[in-house]
């Protein structure tokens, strides 16, 4: 349990670490605010339909007696708001990573230099990075699809679908925005998809105390935005103390595969 509470401490540390450079603050800022636009025009929407939409559901339940219909209908249509937030925090990162590559490259390695020592270096041009981070985005959300498929039919387990199934949502949400947003730090380290979940696998609360906190916070309107920025500065704290303790305690990131990583270029700073 004491990984939970370290996952969120370095959500803490990256937060502390943009107040302290503002101008690196505000450099972070500008991806969030071009894609919260779009997002909340579709929260919006979500939250005018979804009642609609629980309704062309739920046929079955159009001849149920008071209060069976509203409580099943109310649970569903609270659950479909629920996953919608649950699918929108992890495609708004991906998207708003993707969007701001640069600028969030650029806060990462910062932040690293800041650390002292070496700043992994990926070797790639930028277009290849952003292909690279676009190719595995598509790849964690469909992963994330198929978890709220499965999510969104146990819902209609009665209790236990408005109240567990929320919760694992938001674990599962947790889980992967770490990913996402560690993603920035390990891609330089040449670690890929496989290696980096693997990575959080092994340390899963940690991963969940950073996460899930932050999907938390994500649900009031624009702190998604103004916390990005040292998100992706804590983000890179935590995964350069998984992936670069001394070597003599870890095995290499392939390890798990019977593989080793290839090793990243670096730059002295």
């Amino acid at each position: 349990m004491s990984d939970l509470g370290a996952g969120f401490g370095y959500l803490m540390k990256g937060q502390r670490w943009v107040a302290q450079h503002g101008r690196w603050f505000g450099f972070g800022l500008l991806p969030g605010l071009v894609t919260l636009v779009v997002y909340a025009g579709a929260l919006i929407g979500l939250g005018y339909g979804a009642d609609d939409l629980v309704g062309w559901a739920t046929p079955f339940a159009d001849d149920w007696s008071s209060p069976w219909q509203g409580l099943l209908r109310t649970g569903l249509t609270a659950l479909v708001f629920v996953l919608g937030l649950f699918l929108a925090v992890i495609t708004f990162t991906a998207v708003t990573l993707l969007v701001g590559q640069p600028f969030y490259e650029s806060l990462s390695e910062e932040v690293e230099r800041g650390e002292g020592g070496e700043v992994p270096e990926s070797g790639l041009p930028l277009w290849r990075e952003l292909w690279i981070s676009a190719c595995d985005s598509v790849r964690i959300l469909l992963r994330v699809a198929l978890y709220g498929i499965i999510l969104f039919a146990c819902g209609f387990i009665p209790v236990a679908g408005q109240t567990v199934v929320p919760v694992i949502g938001f674990c599962v949400s947790g889980f992967f925005l770490a990913e996402e947003l560690a993603a920035v730090a390990l891609q330089r380290r040449g670690m890929v998809l496989k290696d980096r979940l693997v990575l959080l696998r092994g340390r899963r609360m940690l991963a969940l105390g950073f996460g899930v906190p932050l999907v938390l916070s994500f649900l009031v309107p624009l702190v998604a935005v103004f916390l990005m920025p040292g998100a992706v500065a804590g983000a890179t704290l935590l995964a350069r103390d998984l992936a670069d303790p001394a070597p003599d305690a870890r095995p290499g990131p392939g390890a798990a595969d019977g593989g080793a990583a290839p090793a990243p270029r670096t730059r002295s700073v």
